[in-house]
């Protein structure tokens, strides 16, 4: 099943991920040792597993009974959220529900992009945004555990796309300004980072 048909009728709509698979791809070390940063995307569609398996990877629940995630988090403040980015709008990841909440049908990877188009052409952008408010009374580092936070769920995504052959490259660049509008962010809510997903274009 391939997540082109998120919208119905114009209108947003929750999406609910199949289970991830927890037992595919390449052992961790083989996926260290081959870890690398890429630049070139395929048009080929993510199908909702694959889609599913990287954001649980990312920042998904891996201890269910106690709620807690793949990657480390400050205090357990799990402040990263994800969104994708698709050509048919963005979507909000939740992780305790493994369903994808649309919050606009614009098409935000050019803000994205900033200047390398690259990035416009991978079918998929993850955004990491940290939510400062999760700190509480310890928004004085706020600041710092976020980009911290938001490191991990990056170097996550780059090993889970390296064990299922997708490529990736983290990055930083981007227009904060606009993309915290299409978006909705609040004020507390800070994009950090993002990671342009695709298959490797055919040789």
């Amino acid at each position: 099943m391939l997540l082109a048909a998120f919208c119905l009728s114009g209108q947003a709509k929750d999406y609910k991920l199949p289970k991830p698979q927890t037992k595919a791809g390449m052992s961790l070390l083989e996926a260290l040792s081959k870890r690398a940063s890429a630049r070139a995307f395929s048009q080929r569609e993510i199908d909702a597993k694959t889609l599913s398996t990287v954001l649980w990877a990312a920042c998904g629940i891996n201890r269910e009974k106690e709620k807690k995630i793949t990657a480390p988090s400050a205090i357990n403040a799990q402040d990263i959220l994800i969104y994708v980015a698709r050509q048919d709008g963005a979507f909000l990841y939740d992780p305790r529900t493994n369903t994808l909440k649309q919050v606009t049908e614009k098409d935000v990877r050019p803000y994205l992009a900033a200047g390398q188009q690259f990035v416009t052409q991978a079918p998929v952008s993850l955004i990491m945004v940290s939510d400062q408010s999760r700190f509480g009374n310890r928004s004085r580092g706020a600041a710092d555990m976020g980009k911290y936070d938001a490191a991990y769920v990056s170097e996550n995504i780059c090993l889970v796309c390296t064990a299922l052959g997708l490529n990736t490259v983290p990055r930083m660049m981007m227009d904060t300004v606009g993309l915290s509008r299409e978006l909705g962010l609040t004020p507390q809510q800070v994009p950090l980072l993002n990671n342009p997903i695709g298959w490797p274009p055919a040789k």
